[in-house]
């Protein structure tokens, strides 16, 4: 038995011949260059792969126009979400329609040339406003980021070059081609898709077992690893997971590759997307969930979909072409020592269960988790990328006037932290920060915030790598304060700390005499007395240093990361 056709009849890859690219790689020395972001390199490989056939390219308005208001496009294709490439204003107005530019990641590697066939500013609710009309919600759950404001969105074919490089688990990222030559070799011909972006535990695998069974199909774990929402499981840990899995499964039963999609948190629309996709990938069912699809938030939840987002799947079956399935709802019964389907477990029979929170805190805290619940395997993985509080890495953040203290209670923090040993320590002080990191910076507000994102960017590493970062600048804006805290908080702990010793006394201390400078008029823009500073609202700790000496503070703010859980001594 063959394999599922491609959506469209025809794989859509979009490469050039070793002789074309030569010839474009010339011409395309002469064309702007325009840096693709996260999101667009994940839509620029799949466009170029074949996973969005029958795409040839970026949405022209019509298109784009069309599937906001229809799920379909132009020539009646049923297509539900909108694949657009917006640019800035500013590079926007260098172009023009019928010119073509060259597509670069990061590095400056040309991954493929764009001819512009639209230009146009979408409205700024355009898409939402299409799609979620007032009072009710038609499309399910419909969150797709439209455009933003000032973004120009350019449609046009594209020819590509090579794809993006991964040089991250090779052996398991497959193109829509080399999937379904693999197919072929192992002899499947029907094959249902299971894409998560959260790590999987027993009753996960085992519903993605009673699935597979049920539809006759092998299995194949499809983990997202393009761009996801802020806070979720780096793909890194989730794939080392997963092998695992692989490796505990029957022989020939299930295997792993990796979909670099850029989710768009669509509801519904997602899920007839990833359909097509899957469809392109050679995959003939599709497991999905109510919010499609995050499998990690509670092994026991209900998977069911609303009646709404039911009948838009179904009524595109037969164009889908492409079954789609639910997840069964899994519990495990004491007395049998299994996995069962809640509606098979009988009266009186015992379910053991661990809510993610749980879950979670177990894996912070260190505690024994059972095997019942999760593979060994799977939790050592998840031990070594999420481990007890007391070994993760954290962010101590000292804010507060010249003259607060901030320096003092800093550098007796460091030392005390170096004393208690386990993680390295770096200061991050702001008078230091200026002479080797921000020398070039003045005092405006610009370059005031400039200086802070450079510290809390530091931070962050330091804090990413499990290693302790104190930080001591003034710091007076709390909209930057509060970017730096969503700059470090997932990566491990942030402590803003608020030394709010009063004006009068930091005036009185004045060792450099800048607020004699500052009232004179000599200093522009000074914290305190021409420049506001906006207090913390909600700071981990208060110290004020006219009530306590500086190995006081020290202590609170050791006491503070004690109860924390961020340190033991």
């Amino acid at each position: 038995m063959a394999l599922i056709t491609p959506y469209g009849g025809r794989l859509k890859e979009l490469y050039l011949s070793s002789v074309e690219a030569t010839e474009e790689k010339a011409k395309a020395r002469d064309y702007l260059s325009w840096d693709l972001t996260p999101q667009q390199l994940c839509d620029v490989e799949l466009l170029l792969n074949g996973g969005f056939s029958p795409l040839e390219g970026f949405m022209g308005r019509a298109d784009y126009e069309c599937v906001v208001d229809k799920m379909r496009l132009v020539d009646g294709t049923l297509w539900p979400v909108p694949v657009t490439l917006e640019v800035s204003e500013s590079f926007a107005q260098q172009l023009k329609t019928g010119a073509s530019i060259a597509l670069r990641d990061a590095t400056g590697v040309l991954i493929a040339i764009m001819e512009i066939s639209d230009l146009w500013l979408p409205g700024k609710t355009y898409e939402t406003d299409k799609c979620e009309p007032a009072g009710k919600n038609t499309l399910s759950g419909w969150n797709y980021e439209h455009p933003q404001a000032g973004s120009i969105c350019v449609g046009g074919k594209l020819k590509g070059f090579e794809p993006p490089g991964h040089y991250d688990f090779s052996r398991h990222r497959n193109s829509p081609a080399e999937l379904r030559a693999l197919f072929r070799k192992m002899g499947w011909n029907r094959i249902v898709a299971l894409q998560t972006i959260g790590p999987m535990h027993r009753a996960h695998v085992e519903s993605a077992y009673r699935v597979a069974e049920q539809v006759q199909a092998n299995l194949l774990i499809q983990p997202v690893v393009g761009e996801v929402k802020p806070g979720d499981n780096n793909h890194y840990s989730r794939v080392r997971c997963y092998e695992h899995i692989i490796k505990e499964s029957p022989e020939q039963m299930m295997t792993l590759s990796l979909l670099p999609l850029a989710s768009r948190h669509a509801g519904s629309r997602e899920a007839m997307w990833r359909a097509i996709i899957c469809r392109n990938y050679g995959c003939t069912h599709l497991v999905v969930s109510q919010d499609h699809i995050d499998l990690a938030q509670n092994c026991q939840r209900n998977d069911s979909y609303d009646g709404e987002a039911c009948d838009l799947i179904n009524q595109h079956q037969d164009e889908l072409g492409i079954e789609m399935v639910p997840l069964q709802t899994m519990a495990y019964v004491q007395e049998r020592g299994q996995y069962m389907p809640v509606d098979q477990i009988n009266e009186g029979e015992t379910i053991l269960n661990i809510s993610s929170a749980e879950f979670c805190s177990r894996l912070h805290a260190g505690l024994d988790i059972p095997a019942w619940f999760s593979y060994p395997g799977v939790v050592e993985e998840l031990r070594k990328t999420y481990p007890p509080r007391h070994q993760q890495g954290f962010t101590v953040f000292l804010t507060g006037l010249s003259g607060a203290g901030k320096s003092t209670i800093a550098n007796a923090l460091t030392v005390k932290l170096m004393e208690i040993g386990g993680r390295a320590v770096s200061l991050l002080d702001g008078d230091i920060v200026r002479k080797h990191l921000s020398s070039e910076l003045g005092f405006s507000r610009e370059h005031r915030n400039i200086n802070i994102l450079r510290i809390g960017y530091v931070a962050s590493e330091i804090t990413k790598s499990g290693g302790i970062a104190v930080c001591a600048p003034i710091a007076p804006y709390a909209a930057t304060r509060r970017e730096v805290r969503d700059m470090i908080s997932p990566l491990g702990g942030f402590i803003e700390v608020h030394v709010a010793t009063p004006l009068e006394t930091c005036e009185e201390r004045d060792r450099k005499g800048l607020y004699a400078k500052a009232r004179a008029g000599l200093i522009k823009e000074f914290t305190g007395i021409s420049d506001p500073y906006e207090v913390p609202e909600n700071p981990e700790l208060i110290v004020d240093t006219r009530e306590c000496s500086p190995d006081e503070a020290v202590h609170q703010i050791i006491l503070k990361l004690e109860h924390m859980g961020f340190i033991k001594t």
